[in-house]
């Protein structure tokens, strides 16, 4: 009977010191809560003074007045607000002090009046027009600037061009409005000199830096020579966009001095356009293995106004013929109110016999239009019996099977 008793009576001592633990732990943290200060920011926060600089010119200044304040934004600069913070007391105050100003005879003596003079002089209309203001036309006609400079090695006997950079090229791709550059060098008359630079890649400020040394030409015949360098623009799926050209006599310059700096405007090439119906881009290929032939129908340039408001909204039509027999059809996207269409559509035909003997295709340029029937543009041929570039094209594909052919056709009359 004393064992439980005695086991019964630690328990309850044991009891009550975890009670009596358990509350004096809570007091002593209640209390310590309660002393706590909370952090300097905070502190700054609650008083409407922030302690972060970039911040400090939209907070109210704490501990100064109003009239110091406003002295002080008319003499002191922006950037001055960080030195302050050191100057702060242990409760973030700004302590009042009054600025002392230094005065000069140039402030003194300085008015409004006088700078008021001085910004009208510094800058006129006239010249902000002249600088800022260029008219759409002349943007259109600016075609760049070519930068290059000539040479003559005595001891050699070569002329050395160094093609440096071009800037400011007009976009040759609509879609992407950029370029693809590169540049051909020729040496007038004889024209037995000639070079080109690499493409540079979708850029309108290319810098090339190559050079290009020439042997043989003396230097008394330099006189008689002209420079033509011709800009284009490299096109993957047909000829090469000529963006301008540069003509460069060399009468009447002297390299015996050295090398010579020179820039020249890129003019527009005088470039003979295709008169009558316009021309159309297409690629053919045929697949011996899977007797198939492939059309993509690429672009189409120069085409007449067929228009009341002087641009057509053409499309291609496609027919495949089999010994003078409509055997399929296909026809391309309309392109909204452009005489030089960009469609790259792919047309895949099946040939029912083997061989290209007994086909020939036929495009047909469309001016769609809602109202009325479409009206033909052009009209364009190829096969084994076409004549001129149909005829050729069609040769080609029969010949190198399997490899995929552009040419450029002019239009025929519809």
């Amino acid at each position: 009977d004393e064992i439980p008793t005695v086991v019964g009576i630690f328990s309850a001592f044991g009891l009550v010191f975890s009670v009596s633990l358990f509350a004096w732990i809570c007091c002593q943290r209640k209390s310590s809560k309660s002393n706590k200060t909370p952090p300097y920011k905070f502190v700054h926060v609650l008083k409407g003074v922030d302690i972060y600089p970039e911040n400090l010119n939209s907070k109210k200044k704490f501990g100064a007045d109003d009239k110091s304040e406003a002295k002080n934004k008319s003499v002191m600069p922006k950037n001055s607000l960080h030195l302050d913070l050191e100057k702060r007391d242990l409760n973030g105050n700004f302590p009042k002090t009054t600025p002392k100003i230094q005065s000069s005879p140039d402030l003194e003596n300085s008015s409004p009046k006088h700078f008021a003079e001085r910004k009208k002089d510094s800058v006129s209309p006239d010249s902000l027009k002249s600088i800022t203001s260029l008219s759409s036309e002349d943007k259109q006609d600016k075609l760049g600037t070519l930068f290059f400079s000539l040479e003559y090695n005595f001891e050699k006997k070569a002329f050395v061009v160094n093609i440096k950079e071009a800037r400011g090229l007009p976009a040759m791709d609509e879609q992407s409005m950029t370029s693809d550059p590169y540049i051909k060098m020729t040496i007038l008359p004889e024209k037995k000199h000639k070079v080109k630079t690499r493409v540079l890649r979708k850029t309108l400020d290319p810098a090339f830096d190559e050079t290009f040394t020439f042997y043989g030409i003396p230097y008394s015949q330099i006189q008689d020579l002209t420079l033509h360098f011709m800009i284009l623009s490299f096109d993957r799926f047909s000829r090469d966009d000529v963006i301008g050209e540069v003509l460069i006599p060399l009468t009447g310059i002297e390299l015996s001095e050295g090398r010579l700096l020179m820039d020249r405007e890129i003019i527009k090439r005088n470039v003979r356009k295709s008169s009558g119906r316009g021309e159309l881009l297409i690629s053919l290929c045929y697949q011996s293995t899977t007797n198939t032939l492939t059309v993509v129908v690429l672009k189409a340039r120069h085409l007449p106004k067929s228009d009341v408001s002087g641009l057509s909204d053409p499309y291609v039509k496609v027919n495949l013929y089999h010994a003078k027999k409509r055997i399929s059809k296909k026809k391309t996207h309309v392109k909204k109110c452009t005489p030089n269409a960009v469609f790259n559509e792919l047309f895949v035909f099946d040939i029912p016999c083997e061989g290209l003997d007994d086909i020939s295709i036929e495009f047909l340029v469309l001016d769609s239009d809602r109202g009325s029937r479409n009206e033909v543009i052009g009209r364009l041929t190829l096969g084994s019996s076409a004549e001129g570039t149909g005829g050729e094209h069609w040769k080609e594909i029969c010949e190198y099977p399997r490899r995929q052919i552009a040419k450029w056709h002019m239009l025929c009359d519809g």
